[in-house]
């Protein structure tokens, strides 16, 4: 597997464009995404239960496991809009496949920005009247999608890989309002290798457990966060047995991965990536709450943006997390100094301590001993712009 320096486009028979359609005052707001062949499909969705239109709509339609086209809108969320939104929703999907000439069942509409406002239609007909000429296999194409779907992020996320002779790539956002369980956060993740529904169901499902759920940035779970992968067959490399299905995993979990630490570094307001390993638990489950509870940790994240070695905050977090651990038998490192032996401070001196949350990342290793199993999860630290970005975010 390698990692190439291309974008979505990259994969075959693969095309699309993004935007300014004026969902936003200024730059790029709106995408297609399109397979010359019909994709076997599978996604994964929040699981905040005032899920936004969109959401439920590509949830039934992704059931059969297909789908074609990917259409999103930037700066207008479709949530808490009532039965406005989901006809705006079908509606999308509807005129989209219409102009593509596929089923309205085979477009999955995607939305992402502020709650509650409902659909500006005559700007989404628009868009999807001059983004469909416009669609393009060019790096500039891809550029655009990239950065289309961005809300507060300050930078665009992407990443495609070639293994085996088939290729994956995959886009994504999210900024804030992400935490464990999904986040704010959208990826669109396309494969020309032949990948049937159920291996792509499982494999998904995977990698977003050891990536998409496993980064915090300030606690919130969205109302629109959802991962969909797409297959459409055309490098005519088959996944079809033990090994292969192993290779695909392995390499759906390295994009996954590196999405989810791209969208945690890019938290709103962060100054730092946060990287938390947990090993020696008992159980998988335990190995995951420690990690999630100490880049969850409003405590935690606020030490580090103020580079104050705080470890108890650490060891507050591994208590409450959930795991089972024994006080006595827990040693923490920040970087390679173990600052916590046994449960207890190994008087390491504040200054030395501190240069290591000066670093980016900051690594945060704990070590339960009490088992074999370990877990990584990924955050930011906690800033003063992150208050000031969100205290304005509607005006």
């Amino acid at each position: 597997m390698r990692v190439i320096d291309s974008g979505i486009t990259k994969v075959k028979g693969i095309k699309g464009q993004g935007i300014h359609a004026g969902f936003k005052k200024e730059k790029l707001d709106f995408t297609i995404i399109y397979s010359e062949k019909l994709c076997n499909a599978a996604g994964v969705f929040t699981k905040n239960k005032a899920a936004a239109a969109p959401v439920l709509l590509d949830r039934e339609f992704i059931s059969d496991g297909k789908a074609q086209v990917i259409v999103c809108n930037s700066g207008f969320a479709n949530a808490c809009t009532g039965a406005k939104g989901m006809e705006d929703a079908l509606y999308t999907a509807e005129y989209t496949s219409q102009k593509l000439d596929i089923k309205k069942e085979d477009c999955l509409v995607f939305s992402t920005g502020k709650i509650g406002i409902p659909l500006p239609m005559k700007k989404m007909i628009n868009a999807i009247d001059k983004t469909v000429p416009l669609l393009d296999v060019s790096d500039r194409a891809s550029k655009n999608i990239a950065n289309a779907i961005l809300t507060t992020d300050l930078v665009s996320k992407e990443i495609t890989v070639e293994s085996e002779g088939y290729t994956i790539s995959a886009v994504a956002k999210g900024s804030g309002m992400i935490n464990p369980n999904m986040a704010t956060m959208l990826c669109f993740i396309f494969t020309d290798a032949e990948v049937p529904s159920e291996i792509l169901k499982d494999c998904l499902k995977t990698s977003v457990d050891k990536s998409f759920n496993v980064i915090s940035v300030d606690g919130d779970t969205s109302t629109n966060d959802s991962v969909v992968i797409l297959a459409n067959g055309l490098s005519n490399i088959k996944i079809d047995t033990e090994n292969k299905i192993q290779s695909f995993k392995n390499a759906l979990d390295f994009v996954c991965i590196e999405l989810a630490k791209k969208i945690a570094r890019d938290g709103e307001g962060a100054t730092k990536l946060v990287e938390c390993q947990c090993y020696g638990a008992k159980s998988q489950e335990d190995a995951n709450k420690v990690s999630k509870a100490v880049i969850s940790s409003s405590l935690v994240k606020s030490a580090i943006f103020g580079e104050d070695p705080n470890w108890g905050r650490i060891m507050a977090a591994v208590g409450y997390s959930g795991a089972e651990i024994e006080l006595e038998r827990i040693d923490v490192y920040i970087g390679e100094l173990n600052i916590v032996k046994n449960g207890k401070g190994t008087d390491i001196p504040k200054e030395e301590a501190s240069k290591e949350f000066k670093k980016d990342p900051v690594i945060i290793r704990i070590n339960i001993n009490l088992g074999d199993f370990s877990s990584k999860a990924w955050g930011c630290d906690l800033s003063y712009d992150y208050v000031k970005i969100n205290s304005q975010y509607h005006t």
